[in-house]
């Protein structure tokens, strides 16, 4: 939930989450298909709290989460509901951007949203009291970062590592978008994308969704034992991904 991309290509799009955490929380749930009201949706589940922190639906309709808002805020518990159950609230619908606009998000932790809906790309903000929507050209890369764990100017680094790395990748595979996940940073293993600090907090795995119109399918590496998983969920669209 604290390192976000999307990379489109011609046919396919491609979400891949670091998911940065605290050593004693629980080992997620390998990515599974599970069946909701609405459909099929694909997802690694937290163990703590029964949530996500990344979803496709078998419409093609995806949900990213980080956490934090706007800025770095105060947790402030207890809070209403976890931010992984709210995901799953989005993506179990026919419409998550509909959803999160509707939604009532009081006594819910700030968060940011990443959604994918009908072939368009939306950033949904919560900052604890105001919503914030902006949608992203989702014809070209981006990447975001956790405002919980990264302040503006590393979060500007970031973004520098990212443009410099589509200059030498600009038709990435899944690996390249993988590796760049795992091994890119300037050796400050506070902040670098695989992030370690003091090993209390680190990343623990990356989720790679990659979404097509005959699917989706998850590669999920679990970064404490070394386990590659790949889930897929068959597509009821009939229309291309990309507008």
């Amino acid at each position: 939930m604290c390192t976000v991309t999307f990379i489109p290509s011609r046919h396919q799009v491609c979400f891949t989450s670091n998911r940065d955490e605290n050593t004693l929380r629980a080992r997620a749930i390998y990515p599974e298909v599970y069946r909701f009201s609405t459909g099929k949706i694909l997802f690694p589940k937290d163990a703590d709290a029964g949530g996500t922190w990344i979803a496709v639906h078998e419409n093609g309709d995806a949900v990213v989460f980080l956490n934090g808002g706007i800025t770095k805020h105060i947790p402030n518990p207890p809070y209403r509901k976890s931010r992984g159950l709210i995901l799953l609230e989005l993506i179990d619908s026919s419409g998550p951007f509909d959803v999160f606009q509707s939604l009532n998000l009081k006594r819910i932790e700030p968060f940011t949203a990443i959604i994918w809906q009908a072939g368009n790309l939306y950033e949904c903000r919560w900052d604890g009291s105001a919503k914030y929507v902006v949608q992203p050209d989702h014809s070209v890369p981006h990447i975001w970062s956790s405002v919980t764990l990264y302040g503006p100017e590393v979060i500007a680094r970031r973004e520098q590592w990212f443009r410099e790395w589509l200059n030498e990748h600009p038709d990435p595979t899944r690996e390249d978008i993988l590796k760049f996940h795992q091994f890119t940073g300037d050796g400050d293993s506070r902040n670098d994308l695989r992030m370690n600090r003091d090993g209390e907090t680190f990343t623990v795995s990356i989720t790679s969704l990659q979404i097509d119109s005959s699917g989706s399918s998850i590669k999920y590496l679990d970064l404490r034992t070394g386990d590659k998983i790949i889930s897929e969920l068959n597509s009821t669209k009939t229309q291309p991904v990309l507008k």
